[in-house]
């Protein structure tokens, strides 16, 4: 049990940082620029992978990516020729860079038109069963797929620490970033819930040190480290808050840590 009170008042947070107004200096804003669902799921996804430093550097990465894809990702991707990758030889974020960036247009390609996908959450759901207790296999499948030498033999062998995995131990933050605003009710404005076949519960809590400093405080986690037995961890203990949607804490423990500096 934990101390009375906590929450009451992790409940206050989260209801207080899960408004609009977080949107617009989050990298969730890039995705609330779309519509259409395929447009939300690109631009979701490259803003998570991006999400690595500085939060205004992260959105103007993304803007400048998406921009050159003439704000139009998944019509991009299902067309984009040799031709059209040359102004991205230009971009760079942090030690992400064309090679990289050029595999996930690959990946994403093979997804949406060589398997007829009509959902980037089939590239999850794919390995992942309703029974299952939480995103493990999902994201060890995707990361599998993702760099399946059947399909990209040639792959870039640098990209591979840019999609993390949980039989590699990682806390897998910024997937699970991604899967939160893609399957978490958009009641409140800010998460997408456009993806209908991982249930809520099934998330795991994004982990950065900024989360894991607060919830360490709170003594909602005990194990040293912020790797992958962490974050369940983290999310076994929030789902005696609140056991059909645990992530929901995400947003009082990240407010605390980064803007309340905790």
């Amino acid at each position: 049990m934990f101390e009375k009170g906590l929450k009451e008042f992790l409940d206050k947070k989260a209801a207080q940082y899960e408004q609009p107004g977080f949107i617009k200096d989050d990298p969730i804003c890039i995705p609330h620029r779309f519509t259409k669902k395929q447009d939300i799921e690109i631009a979701g996804f490259f803003a998570a992978v991006l999400a690595w430093g500085n939060r205004k550097s992260i959105i103007n990465s993304c803007n400048r990516l998406l921009g050159w894809m003439d704000n139009a990702p998944y019509d991009f991707i299902m067309n984009f020729e040799e031709a059209d990758l040359h102004p991205f030889m230009k971009f760079a974020h942090r030690t992400f860079n064309p090679i990289d960036l050029f595999h996930f247009f690959d990946y994403l390609k093979y997804h949406y038109s060589y398997l007829g996908a009509h959902s980037f959450e089939t590239a999850f759901t794919k390995y992942l069963n309703k029974k299952d207790e939480d995103t493990e296999p999902a994201l060890t499948g995707f990361h599998y797929s993702f760099f399946n030498e059947e399909i990209f033999p040639e792959y870039p062998r640098r990209t591979v620490k840019h999609i993390a995995s949980p039989a590699k131990k990682s806390a897998c933050k910024r997937l699970n970033m991604f899967l939160r605003w893609m399957v978490r009710s958009n009641t409140n404005g800010v998460d997408f819930g456009i993806w209908k076949n991982i249930k809520t519960s099934q998330l795991v809590c994004p982990l950065d040190v900024h989360v894991a400093r607060v919830a360490r405080y709170f003594n909602l986690l005990q194990r040293p480290g912020n790797d992958w037995l962490s974050a369940v961890e983290l999310t076994r203990n929030l789902k005696q808050l609140d056991a059909k949607d645990p992530v929901k804490y995400d947003f009082a423990l990240f407010g605390l840590g980064v803007v309340e500096k905790f």
